[in-house]
């Protein structure tokens, strides 16, 4: 029914009724809601890829009998300020330019379809093994001291914490990470160079180091 020029019967009989009496509002209010429908889905890849990357950290390390890899205090800092800020960017990415030549989906369709429970294993498993190596890497390479357990520790940190800022990307398209302009998104890229600012600091910043347990990395330590 027309919100405008529609009788009081045809607005009480109608399932959807124009304010302002333009049929191209339907399909703007289809794309806008198509937008946020995606933009949940991201939210929601990301912030549970990323969680199941930290819960493999721990898991794997506990049962192979090594040091933890994080610390709680590093893990408290990842959710807050690592998952916090790109996932809240997620919030407002602009859609895709092919989101109106998809098919509708089912009304039925469960928020994990479109093999979107498989990316959040795989993408969380790969954060967590890349997370791993380097570790047990820099441990084994240092003689498993208190030093190098310090280092091993904040390698991991880093690690964990960039492997997510990247991933944030792959999370804005099903299809690649290539597939979108990784600076359409000013909002996120915002979120991504704060997080970068924010680890730096933590590392190197002396008066935070004793509180993240933390210790400045070298050239090679990055790479």
């Amino acid at each position: 029914a027309m919100g405008r020029t529609g009788t009081d019967v045809t607005k009480e009989a109608s399932s959807l009724i124009l304010v302002d009496d333009n049929f191209a509002t339907i399909v703007a209010a289809i794309e806008e809601g198509r937008g946020i429908y995606e933009n949940i889905r991201k939210f929601i890849r990301y912030l549970l890829a990323s969680n199941v990357g930290e819960i493999l950290v721990m898991f794997i390390a506990m049962m192979a009998g090594m040091p933890l890899p994080l610390l709680p205090i590093m893990i408290l800092w990842v959710n807050l300020v690592t998952d916090g800020l790109p996932a809240m960017a997620l919030g407002v990415d602009p859609p895709e330019s092919d989101l109106m030549e998809q098919k509708p989906r089912g009304k039925n369709e469960k928020i994990f379809a479109r093999r979107l429970g498989w990316k959040i294993v795989s993408r969380g498993f790969f954060i967590g093994v890349c997370t791993l190596i380097p570790f047990w890497f820099i441990l084994k390479q240092g003689g498993g001291d208190a030093e190098a357990l310090t280092r091993a520790q904040t390698v991991a940190f880093a690690t964990l914490v960039t492997a997510q800022l990247i991933h944030v990307f792959d999370c804005r398209s099903s299809r690649s990470i290539f597939h979108r302009n990784l600076l359409e998104n000013k909002a996120l890229v915002l979120a991504v160079l704060s997080s970068i600012m924010l680890l730096v600091g933590v590392i190197y910043f002396e008066p935070v180091q004793p509180v993240f347990k933390t210790t400045a990395l070298g050239l090679a330590d990055w790479i």
